[in-house]
C-alpha cells in the first residue's frame, strides 16, 4: 500500500475500511537468498537497502517476538553525530544524511524531528574536550556550534545556572541532530521491506545453525529449518546467546539500558539536551512527556527491565540540570539489552564460517545508527566486502590491537 494524501482523504471518507496491513504474514520458503536474524530496527533496515539498493528480493527476517518489541522500541529516540573519532563520526554522520531522506524512501512517516542536541559541559577542559569534539565533526562534514552561557540562556532558560557544583559554562550544538518516532521506524522499514518482496516471519526463534563442512547453509527455528545463501546476524543485546549457537564467543558483554517517560506537559524543551556532569539526556515528546534516561545497569542481564538505583541515578541528574522538572510524575520505563563491546565502538563484519555474518555490539549508538547499519551490513551481504564507512568495523580488531575507543574507557564495557 502507499500511503499519500489522496489516500488519508479517501479513507476518511470510507470510515478507514480499506486500509491493508501495514506488512503481510507470508507462508515461509525452504530457502533464500538472504536470511536477516533480528527484527528490529537494523535487521529490517539491512532487508529493506538489500532490496532497494542491491536488489535482491529473496530475503526472509526472522523475529523471535514481535516487530517493534526490542531495543528499536526500547529507546529515547535521539539522533545525532556528534562523535570524536574519525571512523565513528563519518559513519553516523551518513546515518543522520540517511535519516534527513528516510520518510521520502521508506514511503512511511517515522516523525523525523531535527530540533537540535545540546550537549552542556561545566569545566574548561570539558569545554576543550567538546572544541575537540566539534573541530572533528566539521571535518567529516557534519555541522556544529559552540554556545556560550548567554545563548544557552536564550534558547534553554530553565536550566540551572546558579549551580555551584555544576555551573554552566557553554555547550556543543548540533543543529540537525534531533529525535525520531523509535516504533515508527520499526514499522516504516517493516512497511516498505514488505513491498518490495521481503518476507517478515515474526514468533520465529533461530534455535540453532545449520553448519556444514565450515558453511552455515540455513537456521533451525520453532517453525522448522530454513535454507539460505547468507545469513545475517542483527539480534542487538541477544547477540552472544545467539552466537553461541554457532560455537563462536563474542567480545560484549550484554546490559540493560532504562528509558523513561514522563506525564504529558506544556511543551518547553525546544530539542535533546545532555547533562555534562552525569550521565543524563532527555527530550519532550509530541505527547508533552519529557523522555529522558542515563547509564546501563551496572550488571549483566537478558531482561528488559531494569533496577530502582538507576533510576535514582537518573533522576538525580535530571534534577541537578533542570530542577524545574522535579515535581513532573512518572507515567512509565523500559529496559533494551545493550550489546556492550569492549571499546564501545560496533561490529559488522563476515565470521569465520562461510555465509554467516554478524552486526552486534553497538551500545549506546544502536538506534541513531539503524539506517547507515542497514546500508552498510546490507552492502557486506550483497557484495560480500565491507562497506568503506565500516571496514573498520571488524570483529577481530580486538585481537590485533586497532581499538576505535571513542570514549577513551579501554576495554571496559560497562563504561562505554
Amino acid at each position: 500500500m502507499y500511503y499519500n494524501v489522496l489516500k488519508i482523504l479517501k479513507e476518511g471518507l470510507n470510515d478507514n475500511k480499506g486500509w491493508k496491513k501495514t506488512w503481510q504474514n507470508p507462508e515461509i520458503k525452504k530457502k533464500y537468498d538472504v536470511i536477516i536474524i533480528g527484527g528490529g530496527g537494523h535487521g529490517l533496515a539491512t532487508a529493506f537497502y538489500l532490496a532497494k539498493e542491491f536488489k535482491i528480493k529473496n530475503i526472509a527476517v526472522l523475529e523471535k517476538n514481535w516487530i517493534g518489541g526490542g531495543n528499536v522500541g526500547r529507546n529515547t529516540t535521539i539522533i545525532r553525530s556528534n562523535y570524536l573519532l574519525n571512523e565513528n563520526e563519518a559513519f553516523y554522520e551518513f546515518s543522520l544524511k540517511l535519516w534527513e531522506t528516510l520518510e521520502n524512501q521508506i514511503n512511511y512517516n517515522a516523525m523525523v524531528s531535527q530540533r537540535g542536541v545540546l550537549n552542556v559541559f561545566h569545566s574548561d577542559a570539558q569545554r576543550d574536550s567538546f572544541v575537540r569534539r566539534g573541530n572533528s565533526m566539521i571535518i567529516n562534514g557534519a555541522d556544529a556550534e559552540l554556545f556560550d552561557v548567554d545563548k544557552i540562556k536564550s534558547i534553554y532558560p530553565f536550566l540551572d545556572y546558579d549551580n555551584a557544583r555544576f555551573p554552566i559554562k557553554g555547550g556543543l550544538f548540533q543543529k540537525r541532530g534531533g529525535s525520531v518516532r523509535h516504533d515508527a521506524v520499526a514499522w516504516g522499514y517493516a512497511h516498505a521491506a514488505d513491498e518490495l518482496g521481503v518476507d517478515i516471519i515474526q514468533n520465529c526463534e533461530v534455535t540453532g545453525f545449520k553448519i556444514k563442512s565450515g558453511t552455515c547453509i540455513g537456521v533451525e527455528t520453532n517453525k522448522g529449518d530454513i535454507l539460505a545463501n547468507k545469513i545475517g546476524c542483527a539480534v542487538a543485546g541477544s547477540s552472544s546467546v545467539l552466537m553461541s549457537k554457532a560455537n563462536m564467543n563474542l567480545p560484549l558483554e550484554s546490559h540493560v539500558l532504562q528509558a523513561f517517560v514522563s506525564e504529558s506537559l506544556k511543551p518547553f524543551i525546544p530539542g535533546v539536551i545532555t547533562f555534562g556532569a552525569g550521565h543524563f539526556y532527555i527530550s519532550q515528546s509530541d505527547k508533552g512527556g519529557l523522555v529522558f534516561g542515563g547509564d546501563i545497569d551496572g550488571y549483566n542481564s537478558y531482561a528488559q527491565r531494569g533496577g530502582m538505583d538507576m533510576l535514582e541515578d537518573v533522576c538525580e541528574g535530571g534534577l541537578a540540570l533542570m530542577p524545574t522538572i522535579g515535581k513532573a510524575r512518572l507515567l512509565r520505563m523500559w529496559g533494551g539489552i545493550m550489546d556492550m563491546s569492549m571499546d564501545g565502538s560496533p561490529i559488522i563484519d563476515k565470521t569465520h564460517i562461510k555465509g554467516l555474518y554478524l552486526n552486534a555490539g553497538w551500545c549506546y549508538g544502536g538506534f541513531k545508527a539503524t539506517p547507515a547499519s542497514g546500508w552498510c551490513f546490507a552492502h557486506l551481504l550483497a557484495k560480500g566486502a565491507s562497506h568503506s564507512l565500516s571496514e573498520n568495523f571488524q570483529l577481530d580488531r580486538f585481537k590485533n590491537g586497532y581499538m576505535i575507543d571513542e570514549k577513551g574507557q579501554g576495554a571496559q564495557p560497562n563504561l562505554h
